[in-house]
């Protein structure tokens, strides 16, 4: 499996903390720890993560919590590990859309496995995306090597900028944006705080899209954090 993958590691045990760590570490993983459900969801919007391992007792914003805001804005693999051996609990936290259940004590080698496996379906979903000729969100259908884009299957036309930037959305449909991070990734030049110039292109996108489909919202704006697809 291809490298440079982040995992966050969410955990108030120290010495569990720092067992984890090690283990990934290991592997080549570059591993951030979080001993709080707030001090993990500050990473998880301040870094992209392929991977969160997370324990329910935390101290403040308890797993459950922390579980359903980081669901809210991304589509990586959580693998909780908890000491809570209750089915309803096991049943609650993969409905709410945990992909994977360990309980304490775990087996180092077993719990490998499972990250292993999660991270091999994610990686190689993601790498399908990136591959795809076509991407799809709900009405849209963009064609990445024509460079054409289709609303409820009418032609709209879109500028260079404006294509890009759908382009990148439909890439990270979960993922929050920053007016910085959204610049950088479509411009590929350094964000220097001018907002003029992303928000005319985001706003004619809009209005393209919207003269399109009247029905149908595709962009939201998330205030203070920036820009995602709308599900």
């Amino acid at each position: 499996m291809e490298q440079n993958i982040n995992v966050i590691v969410v955990e108030d045990d120290n010495d569990i903390n720092n067992m984890l760590k090690t283990m990934l570490e290991k592997k080549d993983y570059n591993v951030v720890q979080a001993y709080s459900g707030t001090e993990a969801l500050l990473h998880i919007k301040a870094k992209e993560f392929q991977l969160m391992l997370l324990d329910l007792m935390l101290p403040g914003m308890n797993g459950e919590e922390l579980l359903k805001k980081v669901r809210e804005i991304s589509a990586i693999p959580i693998i909780v590990i908890s000491a809570k051996l209750s089915r309803d609990t096991k049943i609650k936290v993969l409905e709410m859309g945990a992909d994977d259940y360990i309980t304490k004590p775990f087996d180092i080698e077993e719990t490998y496995a499972r990250i292993y496996s999660n991270l091999r379906r994610y990686m190689k979903f993601e790498r399908d995306n990136i591959l795809s000729k076509n991407i799809a969100f709900k009405d849209i259908l963009l064609d990445r090597e024509a460079k054409d884009v289709s609303v409820s299957g009418h032609k709209i036309i879109l500028t260079n900028r404006e294509f890009k930037i759908l382009e990148v959305l439909l890439l990270n449909q979960k993922k929050i944006f920053s007016k910085a991070n959204l610049f950088e990734s479509v411009w590929e030049d350094d964000y220097m705080g001018d907002d003029n110039t992303l928000n005319v292109h985001i706003s004619n996108l809009r209005n393209k899209l919207l003269k399109a489909n009247p029905e149908e919202e595709y962009i939201e704006t998330i205030w203070g954090m920036g820009y995602k697809l709308k599900s």
